[in-house]
């Protein structure tokens, strides 16, 4: 019988799904984020040198061996 009070059955009614799952499944420090992870290039917006992404390194913490400028992910 309801009780009318707005409380029902133990596991019954809304708010008792998993959820909708909003992640993309990249894992940790997955993304194209600063910091987000080993892959890709640092690439200097002033003359455009290219080197590979350092892990634990943020391209913005590089400089351009060719001119010195601060890197960019890329």
């Amino acid at each position: 019988m309801p009780r009318g009070d707005g409380t029902g059955p133990s596991g019954q009614g809304p708010g008792t799904g998993r959820g909708v799952g909003r992640g993309k499944g990249r894992g940790r420090m997955g993304g194209n984020r600063p910091g987000s992870g080993p892959g890709g290039y640092c690439i200097c917006p002033s003359c455009g040198e290219k080197v590979p992404h350092t892990r634990s390194v943020p391209c913005y913490q590089m400089s351009c061996p060719k001119c010195g400028a601060n890197m960019a992910k890329g």
